[in-house]
């Protein structure tokens, strides 16, 4: 399947945590071919928690923080949307899980493109599920 789809990351007033965007990019283009399809365009967006909670309260009707939010977009090329990430949430998220910023920013990247590619985490069943998704790609992040 060809790589050839868009990955853009996008940050809006926040520092600049996207490193190695190449190997990320190999990295999430493997996730969607896992899934049977590729990507067409994705945006990933780092932004802060005030940002973040606009899009949360706008477009989901949600007062709280969160550290991810995805839209999907419609394609017919592969998987397309936006994945807005809190740069706030991901530093608190790595402090509290005891991992390095660079592995907590990868897992809400790869916990948002799941979504895109129709998994859900409404459920404890779906929530155990994404995580045990999320903890498999995170390991094939160096072998993409």
């Amino acid at each position: 399947m060809a790589n050839s789809g868009a990955i853009g990351f996008i940050v809006q007033e926040v520092p600049d945590a996207f490193r190695d965007r190449g190997l990320l990019r190999k990295w999430l283009y493997r996730v969607a071919q896992d899934h049977g399809t590729r990507i067409d365009a994705v945006n990933f967006v780092l932004m802060s928690d005030e940002g973040l909670l606009y899009y949360n309260q706008t477009f989901l009707g949600h007062e709280d923080y969160t550290d991810v939010i995805t839209f999907p977009v419609d394609s017919n090329n592969g998987v397309a949307g936006d994945v807005l990430m809190s740069y706030d949430r991901i530093k608190e998220n790595a402090t509290s899980f005891k991992v390095p910023a660079a592995i907590e920013l990868r897992r809400v990247m790869v916990h948002g493109l799941l979504h895109l590619l129709g998994h859900a985490d409404k459920t404890k069943a779906q929530r155990e599920a994404m995580r045990g998704m999320e903890e498999k790609y995170l390991a094939r992040f160096k072998k993409a």
